[in-house]
Parts: C-alpha cells; sequence; structure tokens
C-alpha cells in the first residue's frame, strides 16, 4: 500500500557512493536497493538525490526523485574531512528536513534532521595492522556518527558494534536489515549457461566478494581442499573483484571477476554451495543473494551471519576451515535443488519493507 502524496518529510538521500567503486559494492546494492523499494511505496516525490555535479550522472531506478548536485576538491583520504566542513552548506542551500547519508562521509554540523545507515564498523571490530589504514580513513565518521539523530543498522551485529564501537546511543538507533534484488531468484537453464560460458560444471563451491584479509582467502582454499578429500570432483569458483588486498594467486580455482546481474543469477543458481569463510560482516549480502537462489550456504558463525542464514545454511566455528570444508561438501551434496529453506528464508527480507522502516524513521524526525 503506497503511502499518502500529501504529506511527509522532503528527504536529501546522498546516492554519490554509486558515482564510483562503491557502486559495485555493498553499499551501491544498498543505495540502488534502497531507492526501488522507496520508489514501490510512492516516496520518491519526497526524494531528492545528492550527486557530484563533476561525475556522469549514475544509472538510476525510474521515479520522480529530484536530482542535487556538489562539488568537491577530494576524494581519497582527505574526502571525509572536506565533507565534514563543505555539506552543512549544502544542507542549507538545498533546504531539506532530512539529511540521509549512506555511508560515514557526514557533515560536522546539520541544519536539519540526520540519518545515517551503519554497514559496518569492522576497522574497530578486528584486529590487526591490516585495519590500521581504514581506522584512519573512517576515523572522522565514526567521531561524527554519535551526533546522528538517527543510525539504521543494517543488522543487529551492526547495530550492537554502533553502541559498543560508536559510542551511539541505542535508543537512537534503528535495525533496518537489507534485501535481496528480486532478480535474485533461480534461473531456468542456469546449468547449461554457466557450462559454456565458463566451464564449470554444476554443484561447484562458490565464493563472492573481494578477497581481502578479513574474507581469509587461506581459510577458503583449505576449506575447499578438505571438501574436495571428500568430493574430488569439486571446482571452486570465484566472482567479484580481487581487491587490494587479494592474494596474488588462488591455485586451481576458476576466477571469473565481475559479472553482471543476470550471469551472478546463474552462477548461484548452478552452485552446490555458497562457501563464506568471512571472518566478520555487517550484513552479508551475497549470503542472502545465494539463498535467493537456492544456493545453499556454509559460512562462519559469527558478525551479522547468523541473522542472514538462520536455519538455511550450515553455520560452524568461527574460523575452522576444515569444519567449513566438511559442511560445504555436504549442502554441495545435497540433491534437493532448488534449495527451499533458502528460498524461504530469502523471502523474509524485502526492500520494500526496508523502504517503510526507513520512512517511519525520517517522519519520526519531525514528530
Amino acid at each position: 500500500m503506497k503511502i499518502k502524496q500529501a504529506a511527509g518529510p522532503s528527504v536529501l538521500m546522498d546516492v554519490r557512493p554509486l558515482q564510483g567503486p562503491s557502486s559495485k559494492r555493498g553499499v551501491g546494492s544498498y543505495a540502488t536497493g534502497l531507492l526501488k523499494g522507496m520508489v514501490d511505496e510512492g516516496f520518491d516525490t519526497h526524494l531528492t538525490l545528492l550527486l557530484d555535479a563533476r561525475l556522469g550522472e549514475p544509472e538510476l531506478p525510474a521515479g520522480k526523485f529530484k536530482l542535487a548536485g556538489s562539488r568537491r576538491r577530494y576524494s581519497g583520504n582527505f574526502a571525509a574531512y572536506e565533507e565534514a566542513v563543505a555539506l552543512g552548506a549544502d544542507l542549507k542551500r538545498i533546504g531539506p528536513d532530512v539529511y540521509h547519508a549512506i555511508d560515514l562521509k557526514l557533515p560536522g554540523r546539520s541544519p536539519c534532521g540526520l540519518v545515517v545507515t551503519l554497514h559496518d564498523l569492522i576497522p574497530w571490530a578486528l584486529s590487526g595492522s591490516r585495519m590500521w589504514g581504514e581506522r584512519a580513513r573512517y576515523w572522522l565518521g565514526r567521531r561524527l556518527l554519535r551526533r546522528a539523530d538517527l543510525v539504521l543498522a543494517v543488522s543487529q551485529s551492526t547495530a550492537d558494534d554502533a553502541v559498543r564501537l560508536g559510542g551511539v546511543a541505542s535508543s537512537r538507533i534503528r535495525v533496518v536489515k537489507e534485501a535481496a534484488d528480486p532478480i535474485f531468484k533461480p534461473s531456468p537453464q542456469a546449468a547449461e549457461r554457466v557450462s559454456s560460458s565458463f566451464g564449470l560444471k554444476p554443484g561447484y563451491l562458490l565464493f563472492v566478494g573481494a578477497l581481502d584479509a578479513r574474507k581469509d582467502p587461506a581459510g577458503l582454499l583449505r576449506a575447499w581442499s578438505v571438501a574436495k578429500e571428500i568430493r574430488p570432483d569439486l571446482q571452486l569458483a570465484l566472482v567479484g573483484e580481487p581487491g587490494q588486498q587479494a592474494p596474488g594467486r588462488m591455485p586451481g580455482a576458476r576466477v571469473l571477476g565481475h559479472l553482471t546481474e543476470s550471469e551472478l543469477v546463474d552462477v548461484y543458481t548452478a552452485a552446490g554451495c555458497l562457501v563464506f569463510p568471512s571472518r566478520y560482516e555487517g550484513f552479508g549480502l551475497p549470503c542472502l543473494e545465494a539463498l535467493a537462489c537456492g544456493c545453499p550456504v556454509a559460512a562462519y558463525n559469527n558478525s551479522s551471519l547468523p541473522e542472514v542464514v538462520d536455519g538455511a545454511g550450515e553455520l560452524v566455528e568461527d574460523g575452522d576451515a576444515d569444519a567449513l570444508g566438511r559442511a560445504a561438501a555436504a549442502l554441495a551434496s545435497r540433491t534437493e535443488r532448488p534449495w527451499r529453506a533458502g528460498i524461504e528464508r530469502a523471502n523474509t527480507f524485502s526492500w520494500r519493507k526496508a523502504a517503510r522502516a526507513t520512512i517511519s524513521a525520517y517522519e519520526s524526525l519531525l514528530r
């Protein structure tokens, strides 16, 4: 049921992450999915989208929203500091009732209600020298986060981190979970297309995402090795941009790189199991996408992953790559395809549900 158009806050949503490398990562999927949900709920007439005027307009869902531009000098490590100083002037010029930041580039002071989507605080949740650069990059954003009127956490795990690591009062946090795009569903004849295009035998093990240190590439290879002791025919396919922390080689694995959405749906559908050795996730969208396509998931039991996978896959002790490999081999051997438990689990999440909760958060600021 669509909301009434006569009333409602004017909202400036910052979608500049869609104009850079983040468009292919989780924040890009979040922005696109939430926008589609807002359009479906009839809230797009209340939305203005903030874009970088220096860059080309990204692909946006059809809607009745307006566009506004901003200009910045920096896009690297100094971007957050420039944002803290300059964004307030943009907000005064555009004049929304609510500003919605979908990442941690925040205004030092906001002349309107400030809503922030928090995807994770992983640089502080994980220890080690590999996190030092990320902590420096997002230090100011974490510091300014506690000034937000409302923080929309994408999982209960992230909400807990906002309190524990971000100093945000629990009364100012709402959990608004992400969803898989409706395109992610079992695809007929996917096995034939995947075999023809990529030379993969259906029922392979699959990993989707950047192969940074947090995703434990060594653990992934170990899990695959253990799985092959049980099922010697099992292949491993890797999907996604490797990332700066990726190892130089992943011996024996099939590296598919970045795929189109339709190709990714096929690869999920034809897979035997998504193997997900991540040591920490703000939400874990690849797991939900796999489940939506009828592909079971084997993952570590940590952070937000129990909230996503629940009983639709196998969660093993955090860091136990041998157990992960055994679970993956067992799931890949299941004859039930598509995996009905996964589809049913994925159907409990939707972008329309997320949009309704987000709209409610906006309106609560004006009440």
